[in-house]
């Protein structure tokens, strides 16, 4: 008989997997990170040292200050529109949305004109998030999903959002491509397996249809959803949308799923929904959903690139000036956030923009298309 008031996630996964079979990797993902009653962003802060993992602007307030300087520039370049929309889906504590507030009042007019969206699912992160913008309060509108934009040119900033959202796994057996999944094995203990169903070889991207036997392969129908809302909004609205997350340029083989609990990896199957769950990003089809509807795409380029052509150096050196005891702890920082092997290389900073719009500082503008053979010279 199925217990009404399951006391754990995994109990509740148990009996899901038992009354309907087993679940996607999309499905169990989603269960985990944002389940009412035990979801792992629902039922916590999971940022900084007591937490489980930390992100770019916990580190240091030079992110945030890079990105508002950024976010203030652009606002120039969209003709300082009266009133614009400044999203940010998945605002942790409100610490990057503060930095960025803070560096953009310099230029005046940015704070009047914003109408500040932050979209966050979770109770707990809300009321960080409430307590550190206070001061903005009566500009702010939360929203529990990404759904609608409101029809007003937009800046959106979404920094480790992406890699949150579920994804599928396609593994390649001698039948072809199966769907991986979530099931019980004889110990009653959460499994892998290959979930029935049809050949999903048309879902691989040709290029990897050959691929070695036990091959797995990763899509993102929802992340490539978002992607195809942002660049449908900026195709008729003014705006752009920069997007920093890990992940890689193009499409590439293998299992990226994982699983962060105290700072560490951990088994993902282990214990659902008491540890963060993450995904590579795939930003080639992130772009692609984004041009197919009306967006045009800058990038990506690597964390670190985008940071220190943004000005983060001699920020970090500005900083140092005036706290010469803090020296040694922003030259750490700056490495952390900059520095190939470590953020700088992996982390990856992506712009989908208006098709009208020149290029975003700082990517270089786009080469100019062949010229037309001359039929007349011939």
């Amino acid at each position: 008989m199925a217990d009404p008031h399951p006391k754990t996630l995994k109990d509740k996964i148990r009996q899901l997997i038992s009354d309907t079979g087993p679940l996607g990797i999309d499905a169990y993902m989603e269960l985990c990170l944002t389940d009412p009653d035990f979801g792992y962003y629902v039922t916590r802060d999971p940022l900084g040292k007591p937490g489980d993992f930390i992100t770019a602007p916990e580190i240091s307030q030079m992110f945030g200050e890079v990105i508002g300087a950024w976010c203030a520039h652009m606002w120039v370049e969209l003709g300082q529109p009266s009133e614009f929309a400044l999203v940010e889906p998945g605002p942790g504590r409100g610490t990057l949305m503060h930095d960025i507030l803070r560096t953009a009042n310099l230029l005046p007019g940015f704070q009047e004109a914003a109408r500040i969206i932050l979209i966050e699912a979770s109770p707990v992160l809300q009321a960080q998030q409430k307590s550190r913008l206070e001061a903005f309060a009566d500009k702010i509108e939360w929203q529990d999903e990404f759904s609608a934009l409101p029809d007003m040119p937009m800046i959106l900033v979404a920094n480790e959002f992406i890699d949150a959202l579920p994804i599928r796994q396609l593994q390649r057996s001698p039948a072809g491509w199966s769907e991986r999944g979530v099931s019980i094995d004889d110990d009653d203990n959460l499994a892998w397996i290959i979930l029935d169903g049809p050949d999903l070889e048309p879902l691989v991207s040709p290029s990897l249809r050959q691929l070695d036997e036990d091959t797995i392969i990763e899509i993102a129908p929802q992340r490539n959803g978002i992607a195809a809302m942002i660049g449908h909004h900026l195709g008729q609205h003014a705006g752009v949308a920069l997007i920093i997350d890990y992940g890689y340029d193009n499409v590439m083989p293998g299992d990226s799923f994982q699983a962060v609990k105290s700072h560490e990896f951990a088994n993902p199957l282990e214990d659902p929904g008491n540890a963060d769950l993450t995904a590579h990003v795939d930003f080639s089809s992130l772009a692609k959903a984004a041009s197919a509807a009306g967006g045009k795409v800058w990038g990506p380029l690597p964390q670190g690139t985008f940071l220190e052509q943004l000005g983060i150096v001699p920020r970090a050196e500005q900083i140092m000036a005036a706290n010469p005891d803090r020296k040694e702890r922003i030259t750490r920082d700056l490495a952390r956030l900059t520095a190939s092997d470590q953020m700088g290389m992996l982390f990856k900073a992506m712009v989908i923009a208006s098709p009208n719009l020149s290029a975003p500082a700082p990517f270089p503008p786009a080469p100019p298309a062949p010229l037309a053979e001359n039929r007349d010279s011939e």
